[in-house]
């Protein structure tokens, strides 16, 4: 008897996380849906995968903004023809932004917030139907570890992030009669493109805090995929950020100040 693959629907899916995440879950033989703006990026992806050594699951490139509601349905209805199910979703994709929020331009916080908080929306609400007509499946929405603090000159993004982190504690009852698990993936600092092409101010922020590759990522997000826990927290330097978060707020803060500054204001 054939074994079923899972299908996997990852957004974000040209760089960073995304990308190493549909390389990781192809080669767990899984059928992989990468959805990015960036066609040129799923194309090379797309040749990558097709070159892992066998077995190996297929991907389809998907052309998509997760801003846009109608472009994230089509791609779930891609992805049913082509595959016949979606079992996993991992919302993942998402623009970081670097500023104070009262001098920071409009148009680029609306596009942090629509990108990170809609984005999910629009994803959560397109795939968990096809999951519970099949009877099931697991969402992954990546988050990060500031959502647990308080983030000077990076409110915004931050503030998005505890947004979809409330949102997968409500969602993971609100589905769970549904057999739809939800995990909130608490991702610290990780080595991608991400603070490069962060909107705002153009200062690099500070380093000295260790990083992961998001190679290393990617394979917590498969292993995660098979234990489906609620929480999904990388490693004790995170865990420690958000303990001190609740246990010293005010400290925190003030650390994250001296971190996401920008150098003009110092």
């Amino acid at each position: 008897m054939t074994e079923t693959r899972r299908v996997v629907f990852i957004t974000g899916a040209s760089s960073g996380i995304g990308r190493a995440a549909a390389i990781a879950f192809a080669r767990s033989c899984c059928h992989v849906c990468g959805l990015a703006r960036r066609g040129d990026r799923l194309d090379s992806l797309r040749d990558e995968i097709d070159a892992l050594p066998a077995p190996h699951g297929d991907f389809l490139a998907v052309v998509g903004d997760v801003r846009v509601p109608a472009q994230i349905e089509a791609a779930v209805l891609r992805t049913l023809e082509r595959f016949g199910r979606l079992d996993i979703l991992l919302a993942n994709a998402g623009v970081g932004h670097h500023g104070a929020v009262v001098d920071a331009d409009w148009d680029d916080i609306e596009t942090v917030l629509r990108s990170n908080i809609n984005g999910v929306l629009h994803c959560v609400r397109a795939a968990a139907p096809a999951m519970r007509k099949q009877g099931g499946g697991h969402i992954l929405i990546v988050s990060s570890i500031v959502a647990g603090i308080h983030t000077p000159y990076t409110a915004a993004y931050a503030a998005s992030k505890a947004f979809v982190s409330s949102l997968a504690g409500s969602l993971r009852l609100e589905l769970e009669d549904d057999n739809i698990a939800v995990t909130d993936v608490l991702a610290g600092r990780t080595q991608t493109e991400f603070n490069q092409n962060r909107l705002g101010a153009s200062e690099q922020i500070r380093g000295g805090l260790p990083t992961k590759t998001a190679d290393e990522v990617a394979q917590a997000l498969v292993k995660a995929a098979e234990r489906r826990p609620r929480r999904l927290i990388l490693r004790l330097f995170d865990r420690m950020i958000l303990a001190g978060g609740v246990i010293a707020p005010g400290i925190m803060a003030r650390m994250a100040k001296r971190q996401y500054r920008p150098t003009e204001d110092e």
